[in-house]
């Protein structure tokens, strides 16, 4: 257990003494990652939430018809927009569901592909600081090993945002990418339901038409 505390350590120490050689452009980066990150898994538990995979069709078919089987974030739904007394009345409830619960993901995705775009651009910008802190070192150094040790902190800062940059990009990319297929999946979802909503109060109009 020591051995196992004494290696965290080490690994911690390690990446706090690589953190600090990146210079304030590590700030940035990390102030980045925040939101990618933390609004992706925002975004990725209210989509579990929806519950949407968890039910199977034939049995949120027949919710439509059996209100008092409903049960979870699926039956809740239905609760909202099945029992509409028209089919405009049902296209407004449904219209209102996407406004309340798409257009927030939508918004959120958004701000996440501008974030990932944004990494690579700030670790780049962390690269032009690094280079600037080098070349300035030669500039006005002696040569010494002092001027040698700052030439390495510039180069050191330059190659370290960068490689934080993509470390931070190439997961939040593929993690965007995942959010936004799961947001399809979801509108999908509400455009099928919708469509059996409305074949299902076209259906009992007909049979109550016939019954008058």
């Amino acid at each position: 257990m020591s051995s196992i505390l004494l290696q965290l350590e080490r690994i911690w120490t390690e990446a706090q003494a690589i953190w600090l050689s990146g210079g304030w452009a590590m700030i940035a980066l990390a102030v980045n990652a925040f939101v990618i990150f933390g609004i992706g898994v925002n975004a990725w538990l209210k989509l579990r939430a929806k519950g949407f995979h968890a039910v199977r069709e034939q049995v949120w078919r027949r919710w439509i018809d059996h209100p008092d089987e409903r049960k979870g974030p699926i039956g809740d739904l239905l609760d909202l927009v099945a029992n509409g007394h028209s089919p405009a009345e049902s296209a407004a409830l449904f219209e209102e569901v996407r406004t309340q619960e798409i257009k927030p993901f939508e918004r959120d995705l958004k701000v996440m592909r501008i974030a990932v775009s944004t990494a690579p651009l700030l670790g780049l910008l962390g690269t032009v600081t690094g280079m600037l802190t080098t070349f300035a070192a030669l500039s006005s150094g002696s040569g010494g090993d002092q001027t040698m040790g700052m030439v390495a902190a510039g180069i050191s800062e330059a190659l370290v945002t960068t490689e934080t940059g993509l470390v931070i990009a190439l997961p939040g990319l593929f993690f965007q990418y995942q959010l936004a297929r799961r947001h399809e999946h979801y509108r999908a979802f509400l455009t099928h339901l919708e469509t059996v909503c409305a074949q299902t109060f076209h259906r009992r109009h007909r049979i109550e038409r016939r019954a008058a």
